[in-house]
């Protein structure tokens, strides 16, 4: 538990593993596929010395059983509100879908430690332009109520829609602190 890390949080197929493949460059680092579910462990990628993206399982919809899912859920829990490297989240949403109540929980949960949160809406790829803004623009207006820790953007891994907004928070958040 030292360095620093970033954490990958969402919906079971929301992206994740996508999204960590598309912005380190590496298209087999993490497990990708289209049952969800399938991210089960915590899972630790080191990008430099004491600097790492964390692939959490997602939550929601997922074929496995209730007492795996509850399991998953403690052990989620219990590493976002004891990891001291932790820096920053990044919470990935379909943007073809709202933020769901459970989005709401991590949100909420982001603001009241202070944790800094970003925000991808995936997919957007999937959308037409107007649309896609659209949902931005309600996901925007959702968030005001956490405060100004969390942002949001637009994001696809397929097309490498707002990669280069993303690559600048996560090397931000994961940038040592002078302590002089």
């Amino acid at each position: 538990d030292e360095g620093s890390e970033v954490a990958f949080a969402g919906r079971s197929n929301a992206g994740k593993s996508s999204a960590i493949n598309c912005l380190t460059g590496n298209k087999k680092l993490a497990r990708i596929s289209k049952t969800p579910g399938r991210t089960q462990l915590l899972n630790f990628f080191s990008l430099s010395e004491g600097r790492r993206l964390v692939d959490l399982p997602g939550y929601g919809y997922a074929k496995v059983p209730d007492k795996v899912k509850k399991d998953w859920g403690r052990l989620v829990e219990n590493y976002l509100q004891h990891r001291r490297s932790l820096r920053g989240l990044i919470l990935l949403v379909d943007c073809r879908h709202p933020l769901q109540p459970f989005d709401h929980k991590m949100l909420s949960w982001a603001a009241a430690v202070g944790m800094p949160t970003h925000i991808l809406l995936t997919k957007s790829d999937k959308l037409k332009r107007g649309a896609a803004r659209k949902a931005l623009l309600f996901a925007s207006d959702e968030i005001k109520v956490y405060g100004g820790l969390i942002s949001v953007q637009l994001f696809s891994s397929e097309k490498n829609i707002g990669y280069p907004e993303v690559v600048d928070t996560i090397n931000y958040w994961l940038t040592p602190c002078d302590t002089n």
